[in-house]
């Protein structure tokens, strides 16, 4: 009994685990891109991280709606950047991969338009919206300030009761019936 008293639990300091805990949070999310090699054993050169994902970039994911290629980590993302991978270790232009890609899986998987009407067109849409809007909104505040500039007797008139010949008619049989 003597001997389990002299045995405490001490708790344990707070701040070092808190360090511990912010080190293995840190060391987790640390992104260190890996490399991907070339699976044709013809090609001596490694193809790299940074050149599958620029291809990747331009492509969107088959599984998940409205994320790149590159930003994903579902297992069709991850074949289809091993393939991206096989295509350039092989020799084919950025270009040409995003050209297959498009011809096997259709224009929804290109990140840009590939037809050039389209891509002239989702460029100069965002524009033409905000210049109409632009144009709008300039004649809208021109329209007030000559209206607010033309006619400052005439707002004062549509607050004066004896201007309005209806709300004479009315404020006269008001106090007709007022007075009786």
């Amino acid at each position: 009994m003597n001997s389990l008293r002299r045995i405490s639990l001490r708790p344990i300091p707070f701040r070092p685990v808190l360090a511990l805990i912010v080190i293995l949070f840190f060391l987790r999310t640390l992104n260190v891109p890996m490399r991907v090699c070339a699976q044709d054993a013809a090609v001596d050169g490694v193809i790299s991280y940074d050149e599958v994902n620029a291809v990747a970039k331009e492509l969107y994911c088959p599984v998940c709606p409205n994320e790149l290629l590159s930003d994903c980590q579902t297992q069709a993302c991850i074949q289809w950047k091993t393939e991206i991978s096989d295509q350039l270790a092989v020799g084919q232009s950025p270009q040409q991969i995003i050209d297959s890609f498009v011809r096997r899986y259709g224009d929804r998987v290109a990140h840009v338009p590939q037809d050039p009407f389209l891509r002239a067109l989702s460029l100069v849409t965002p524009f033409a919206v905000a210049l109409v809007a632009l144009i709008i909104g300039a004649r809208t505040f021109l329209r007030w300030g000559r209206l607010a500039r033309r006619s400052p007797i005439a707002a004062d008139a549509k607050h004066d009761i004896s201007a309005n010949p209806i709300d004479n008619d009315y404020r006269a049989r008001l106090e007709r019936d007022l007075e009786n």
